[in-house]
């Protein structure tokens, strides 16, 4: 009961608390902002972030060809979207890394800025390469070829991978306009009653089969 009284007069003590009069409309806004903000939390499907789940990264649809082409890549039985695009020394600094890059990319999405070829940014470029070199680190620093190759460590870390690696994991190819859809349906856009196989072409087979 005192913590109550004295938050009341913490309130007063601000002018956080609306006169009488205005104490109607003031609710009325604040029970509405709180709506739009839990809808928006919904609708964006934001709980989904704080996972692993691949699938995460294609609620907003212009990630559908990155997606797809992980997804057709020989990572996928090994790697997903966070291993690595998100930094692995600290759990702190993974999820701050995973807010910030999200509120740059949801920014982006929402003023239709996006570009045509999506390309990782300096933050984003630096943590894919120190992933490469952590998750290949046998391949990197390999014991036989540094006794006989001059400079061989060097030579691999101060390049970034895909100079060479162009078609991992992505593919060459990455714009919005060239990478076609997939079999496997993505739930963010699928709806619940999604088949692979065509109703016209199940109702034939069924058919097919009762000829039989």
């Amino acid at each position: 009961m005192a913590f109550g009284n004295q938050f009341k007069r913490f309130l007063f003590r601000f002018s956080l608390v609306p006169p009488h009069k205005w104490r109607p409309a003031a609710t009325v806004l604040v029970a509405a902002i709180f709506g739009l903000g839990i809808y928006l939390l919904k609708l964006s499907n934001a709980a989904s972030y704080l996972s692993d789940d691949p699938q995460a990264c294609v609620n907003c649809h212009i990630m559908t060809p990155q997606y797809i082409t992980w997804n057709h890549s020989s990572h996928r039985e090994v790697a997903h979207c966070n291993d690595c695009h998100v930094p692995h020394n600290n759990v702190f600094n993974k999820y701050f890394f995973k807010a910030k890059d999200g509120l740059y990319h949801a920014s982006v999405f929402t003023m239709r800025a996006e570009p045509e070829v999506i390309k990782a940014l300096g933050p984003s470029t630096r943590v894919i390469q120190n992933n490469c070199i952590r998750c290949h680190e046998d391949q990197v620093t390999d014991a036989k070829m540094i006794g006989f190759v001059e400079s061989h460590q060097e030579n691999r870390t101060d390049r970034t991978c895909w100079e060479c690696h162009r078609e991992v994991p992505h593919g060459r190819v990455k714009s919005l306009s060239a990478t076609g859809h997939q079999i496997e349906p993505i739930r963010a856009h699928a709806p619940a009653d999604l088949e692979i196989i065509p109703k016209w072409l199940k109702e034939t087979m069924e058919q097919k089969n009762k000829q039989k």
